[in-house]
């Protein structure tokens, strides 16, 4: 896929314009947003992503446009399981509700720049390193076992970064709110307030988050611009989700093991592709190794799709069962 670099820089500009400009409207008017204005933002997004992935598959061919779609979904579904942590982590600092929409999108700022830089990184190993397929491969398994293991997440199972904790101990952080400002004047000592350390324990929280989601992209396209408009797409929408259905969080029980399987399936995957490009010496000799499939695109969007579809009916009617009386 060849993208010039001038669609680059449009793209990287749009984007840093757009958020910009989404955090000084916020700023200027935190408040809680209404169903509706979640529903209008969220079906914006999502048809903007369907858009631009339809104008890739017409202009690049349907092999990058299904990459975009299954890195896309792919992303998209991780960041709703990140929203449990969000919501335990707004709980713990008690945000008042008309300030979580200001620190979900600074700290979603915060994790796009993150995700960019291991974008870059991720990019530059995978054209010098084939070997490094292996690595994203077992990790992402490796993730997949512990995910599986953890299941659902809870309030008690959330450990508050190590530098949240340093500068919680270390530095002076005041008790009042102060709107969304990051910092005040108290009997002339300059304080933090409690929405930077928020916005610090989101940013941190992401960057852990960017650990798996971008090996798991990679795993799926080798191309650094799908990867970087996946990933833009997937947490634009990000804190509309986060009002629109909070609560129905709460019900995808079986959320945690589908994405296990998802970041399986695609960590064997990778491990596939590392063995059929093969250049390690002590490996068959530094050869490819023929018997290994290249799992084609079209077979990794239908594995990603069914198990989104099942995972959800599964979880919903698992909680139907239990919100319904036994008969007597």
């Amino acid at each position: 896929m060849d993208v010039s670099p001038w669609i680059w820089e449009v793209t990287i500009g749009a984007t840093i314009v757009f958020f910009i400009f989404d955090v000084w409207h916020m700023r200027r008017n935190p408040h809680e947003p209404t169903m509706k204005e979640c529903l209008r933002a969220l079906s914006f997004y999502v048809g903007a992503a369907v858009a631009f992935g339809v104008g890739v598959w017409q202009t690049a061919g349907s092999r990058y446009g299904g990459e975009f779609f299954a890195g896309w979904l792919t992303e998209y579904s991780l960041s709703i399981d990140n929203l449990f942590i969000f919501i335990i982590i707004m709980s713990k600092f008690s945000v008042p509700r008309e300030y979580q929409q200001t620190a979900l999108m600074i700290g979603i700022v915060l994790a796009l720049v993150m995700r960019g830089i291991f974008i870059a990184v991720g990019a530059a190993a995978i054209n010098n390193f084939s070997w490094v397929f292996y690595l994203f491969g077992a990790f992402l398994v490796i993730t997949a076992v512990n995910l599986a293991r953890e299941g659902h997440e809870d309030e008690q199972g959330y450990d508050e970064p190590r530098l949240v904790r340093w500068v919680r101990k270390h530095l002076p952080v005041s008790e009042d709110w102060n709107g969304v400002r990051f910092f005040i004047r108290e009997n002339g000592s300059r304080l933090l307030t409690p929405m930077s350390m928020v916005v610090l324990t989101l940013g941190m929280t992401d960057l852990l988050f960017a650990l798996d989601s971008i090996p798991a992209i990679y795993g799926l396209t080798e191309e650094p611009y799908l990867v970087l408009t996946a990933n833009v797409f997937a947490l634009m929408g990000l804190r509309q989700l986060y009002f629109l259905i909070g609560g129905l969080l709460q019900r995808l029980v079986y959320l945690s093991y589908g994405l296990a399987f998802l970041l399986l399936f695609i960590g064997v995957k990778l491990i596939l592709h590392a063995m059929h490009e093969n250049e390690l010496p002590f490996l068959n000799g530094g050869e490819h190794i023929g018997w290994a499939p290249d799992i084609p695109i079209w077979l990794s969007l239908v594995v990603i799709l069914g198990t989104l579809v099942v995972t959800a009916v599964a979880s919903l009617m698992s909680d139907k069962s239990k919100r319904d009386p036994a008969p007597s």
